[in-house]
């Protein structure tokens, strides 16, 4: 199945989640690389799946994939390691509904909070963060490759729950 949405997916019909299999991840990494200047590699994502983490993706009723994400638990905390909206479908609320279930499955086990790191360059997603509620606890430096082999800081997050 190809990663490319069509112009008018079909989102009146249910959207449907599922945990993310090694099967999916063809799509998965064609997405990441469109959406991302430094994506993650196939096997960031297989590791990540393989340790355990939460890895969720977002499907339309004829079974495009419109998103995914995972999220690492740490004690009472969830990391959300990667949030990711296939980009013909940014704007339509793919992303909060991304982050809805990020907060349903953090809720469902007892977490505290959520925190991620986001680059500052991404304002996209930061606008999404802020009004979702999220709020910068910090910064760390030098956390993301960038071009020319330089570095960008990371903003790092946090929304309690």
């Amino acid at each position: 199945m190809s990663a490319n949405v069509q112009s008018t997916p079909d989102l009146l019909r249910p959207l449907s989640f599922a945990a993310m299999r090694i099967e999916d991840l063809d799509e998965v990494v064609a997405i990441e690389k469109s959406v991302y200047s430094h994506p993650w590699t196939r096997g960031n994502f297989i590791d990540s799946i393989q340790s355990g983490y939460q890895c969720w993706v977002l499907r339309d009723a004829g079974q495009t994939l419109l998103g995914y994400f995972f999220v690492m638990q740490a004690l009472d905390e969830a990391h959300l390691l990667n949030i990711s909206v296939h980009g013909d479908m940014h704007g339509r609320g793919i992303g909060k509904m991304l982050l809805d279930k990020v907060c349903l499955l953090a809720h469902q086990q007892k977490m505290q909070s959520i925190l991620l790191e986001v680059r500052p360059s991404n304002t996209r997603a930061i606008v999404i963060y802020q009004r979702y509620g999220f709020v910068e606890i910090g910064r760390r430096r030098d956390y993301y490759p960038a071009a020319g082999d330089k570095r960008e800081e990371a903003i790092v997050m946090r929304l309690a729950l």
